[in-house]
């Protein structure tokens, strides 16, 4: 079946729809724009059977949903209606949610219902919710009515009417003001709602240190106290921030625009703060696995018998400098343990997206800043290539691109959680890529596929990842589930006899791979064409750039690289 696919732009749900209807065999052309005409040249076009929108800032025309069978996935269960449906479910804290599939009509949300699926609302942030139950929830009921208007007997039930039950409720748009915090009365938990509804889109507005801020994302501190509001500590890039009863740990900060000014985007709260910052202690958490200690952190590590956990999480799956030079003094820290299996990752959400264009974007010299962040990451990318005493596994819970996937590929196992989606690719940035890529990649897939995968720049399943070559192990569990599910098989791993001779083969692998071409001449090779682009202002690259961050239109023809629902913050989808 021809499935036209119509967005507001090519977002995380919406990969993984495409990806997932193309993988069922099929045909799945993407639309992103909602103009009437562009729309009518879409459909003569394609001549879809069928319209699916996962994600829409606008509705779609009348002349349109009249003349095709247009389903909508709308983020929350049958009879809730508005724009803020997401966001007001985390805000308000609720246990379960749902997605709902209708059919477009001339009122929004209020169409007939095609399918539905509900799932269980952890406390995490909207974007990380939204990239995960969300898309496992969405998912299952777009097959759901596609399975149903293929059959062409089925008949979608109506919202309200006459013998429905369904209790309808239509909400408002949520407005900036209604999210703000007081923090002289706010509780943690109350202060936590509001900064995970918000943490990628749009933030919550705040003063802080004399400044106009957006605040993105929040974590509970279990032990700190002070002011309500004064800053305490940072870590990690993080500031940490007193409540009424507690404190919370705020990673990212946004300016609030001026007048005349260009649009501006986030940033590691005390990057963006700079000389505001007040002197607070760094509060670093140590990485001993004997500390079991309570408190956020973005990179942890703990052990399990013969196993090392190395778990990292950060914003956006964006790797600056800082973070990737922090995550290899980890990884070395990892490897001076006596463990026979290392397991690289493993949380749930985004695995990596390799350099943060944010960072970059906001250096007093965007291109030196380039370049320092692909050689921290190339670094790291080359300690996981080069460890030969161990099994290394990357183990993804959520979503990687460019140089997050070469991370993932230089492990000795790549495991995925099967909502995953991978985009193995950097040409939608500019870029002709790093992270050893001219290596891992044709090693993982063959020359051929190595090149259709960057040249088409298109994302992947996990299931055709794994078909591929790319993933070695599927691992079907829910996003809360996949920790524990991975530390099993790790430990199971570790114990199996064929370990300790595949590793006692990765020194004469490794040597035997130098022979033929060797590492560093695969850096050397990509580094000297990233290097041309980096230091030439003309470059695509940095108009890209530019616009990927400050949520722009793109300045070249094509596919947009940005991801509004906050899935998105360097080189990748």
């Amino acid at each position: 079946m021809i499935i036209l696919l119509v967005a507001s732009a090519f977002n995380s749900l919406t990969q993984r729809v495409s990806v997932e209807l193309a993988d069922r065999g099929h045909t799945v052309p993407v639309q992103l724009s909602c103009r009437e005409e562009d729309l009518h040249e879409a459909l003569h076009r394609h001549d879809p059977a069928l319209i699916i929108a996962p994600m829409l800032r606008t509705a779609i025309p009348e002349s349109v949903w009249r003349a095709r069978t247009c389903l909508i996935v709308h983020p929350g269960p049958p009879g809730d209606r508005g724009p803020s449906s997401l966001d007001r479910a985390v805000r308000e804290g609720v246990d379960r949610w749902g997605v709902t599939v209708l059919q477009a009509n001339g009122e929004m949300d209020a169409g007939d219902v095609w399918a539905s699926a509900s799932f269980p609302v952890p406390p995490v942030g909207k974007s990380d919710l939204y990239r995960n139950e969300v898309s496992d929830a969405a998912l299952e009921a777009v097959l759901l009515a596609v399975d149903r208007f293929a059959s062409g007997t089925f008949r979608p039930a109506a919202q309200s009417g006459p013998g429905q039950r369904t209790a309808v409720r239509t909400r408002p748009f949520l407005r900036q003001e209604q999210r703000r915090i007081d923090w002289t009365a706010d509780r943690t938990g109350t202060v936590l709602r509001e900064l995970r509804a918000a943490d990628s889109q749009p933030g919550v507005p705040d003063e802080l240190l004399g400044g106009q801020w957006f605040l993105h994302g929040g974590y509970r501190e279990p032990t700190l106290t002070g002011t309500p509001g004064e800053v305490l500590a940072t870590r990690a890039g993080a500031i940490c921030r007193a409540t009424v009863d507690g404190a919370v740990w705020i990673p990212q900060l946004r300016p609030r625009r001026l007048p005349g000014q260009p649009p501006t985007f986030t940033l590691p709260a005390t990057v963006a703060l700079g000389g505001l910052l007040p002197a607070v202690p760094d509060l670093p958490l140590p990485l001993d696995p004997q500390w079991d200690g309570p408190g956020w952190t973005d990179i942890r590590y703990r052990e399990t018998g013969e196993v090392g956990f190395l778990r990292f999480s950060f914003p956006g799956g964006a790797m600056g400098t800082a973070q990737c030079e922090r995550l290899l003094a980890a990884y070395h820290y990892a490897c001076a343990r006596p463990t026979s299996v290392l397991v690289l990752g493993g949380a749930r959400d985004f695995f990596g997206n390799g350099i943060h264009l944010n960072v970059i974007e906001a250096a007093a010299d965007p291109g030196a800043e380039s370049w320092a962040n692909l050689n921290a990451i190339d670094d790291l990318v080359e300690a996981v290539l080069t460890t030969t005493d161990r099994l290394v596994v990357a183990a993804l819970g959520g979503n990687a691109a460019a140089g997050g996937v070469m991370l993932a590929l230089a492990a000795d196992e790549v495991w995925c959680r099967t909502g995953v989606v991978l985009n193995p690719h950097y040409r939608l940035m500019g870029l002709y890529g790093s992270e050893y890529w001219t290596y891992s990649l044709p090693r993982r897939v063959g020359a051929r596929a190595a090149e259709r995968l960057t040249e088409r720049a298109l994302p992947v399943s996990a299931a055709s990842g794994h078909r591929l070559g790319l993933v070695d192990r599927l691992i079907e569990s829910s996003a809360q589930d996949f920790t524990d599910q991975v530390a099993g098989l790790a430990v199971r791993l570790s114990a199996m006899s064929s370990t300790r001779s595949r590793i006692a083969a990765k020194k004469t692998e490794r040597e035997r791979a130098e022979s033929v071409k060797p590492l560093a001449a695969h850096r050397d090779e990509e580094l000297a064409r990233m290097r041309r682009i980096f230091d030439d202002p003309t470059h695509p690259y940095h108009a890209l750039r530019r616009a990927f961050v400050r949520k722009e239109p793109p300045p070249v023809a094509g596919r947009p690289a940005a991801s509004p629902d906050g899935a998105s913050q360097n080189a990748r989808s």
